[in-house]
């Protein structure tokens, strides 16, 4: 009982650290040997596991993982400590593992040599057991927040690998790309989808006022050569009266443009 009630306490003090930083850059801020992490490779059997490390693993999420770091590789490093003791990323390590003993040709793609990026934290997780717990809180509780432009970009990727995003259940061969995305930014898919769809609202607008330029720029310039063709029509007609009034026109049209780029510009 004393020892859940020590733990309970030491993880409720990781969870105290200060919101302006993510808990990984406290750790680091407070170390008075170095100000910031070391980012490297090491081999995958040179990374090893704390007996201390709390968290269970969710075997769904592992493999999910695995599938999409076998086509976007792995875009969050592992965070261990300075004897490579893995301090935050246990179900990205477990995807790594997956991996590498079940597809192992698209496993030397992303790893060459076995290599896998890590961030190295500047102190022992024997001796500051306190940091260490600070950085496995940190793997649920400070994400990175991933930008739209950034959401997109990954979503292109998977797209090109073999996921489909609609309605209903992907066609034979294809995988869902909402659940791969929300696996791998850790939002959810709704906000996913947000995302997406002011890209595509975006695009749209985009187009259309692309083709409503095109009009307009068309318009005035059938307007000037129609004024050049009728130049010598009779002064006391009707034409004569559209043509005096061609020139307001063009640069109300102008206006319209310099309107219309001002909006599309924003």
């Amino acid at each position: 009982m004393a020892q859940r009630k020590s733990n309970t306490k030491r993880f409720q003090q990781a969870l105290n650290v200060a919101d302006d930083m993510s808990v990984i850059d406290q750790a680091i801020s407070n170390d008075t040997n170095s100000n910031r992490y070391l980012k490297t490779a090491i081999l995958l059997d040179q990374i090893k596991l704390r007996s201390e490390d709390t968290r269970e693993l969710n075997q769904d999420h592992v493999f999910a993982l695995s599938e999409s770091i076998e086509v976007l590789g792995l875009i969050e490093p592992l965070v261990v400590d300075t004897r490579n003791r893995l301090l935050a990323g246990g179900h990205r390590l477990s995807a790594i593992h997956f991996l590498r003993d079940n597809k192992q040709e698209r496993y030397n793609e992303q790893f060459p040599g076995s290599k896998i990026p890590v961030r190295v934290m500047p102190f022992d997780a024997d001796q500051d057991p306190e940091k260490a717990l600070q950085c496995e809180v940190a793997e649920n509780e400070h994400r990175r927040d991933y930008t739209a432009t950034e959401v997109r970009n990954l979503a292109e990727r998977l797209k090109k690998a073999g996921y489909s995003h609609g309605k209903g259940r992907p066609r034979k061969g294809k995988k869902a790309l909402l659940p791969a995305l929300e696996v791998i930014i850790g939002k959810h898919t709704r906000t996913i989808q947000r995302y997406l769809s002011d890209h595509q609202k975006e695009n749209a607008t985009n187009v259309a006022l692309t083709a409503e330029t095109k009009k307009l720029k068309r318009i005035e310039k059938d307007l000037l050569a129609w004024k050049n063709e009728n130049i010598h029509c009779a002064t006391n007609s009707k034409k004569a009266l559209l043509l005096k009034r061609i020139p307001s026109m063009a640069k109300l049209i102008n206006q319209v443009l310099m309107e219309i780029q001002t909006q599309d510009g924003n």
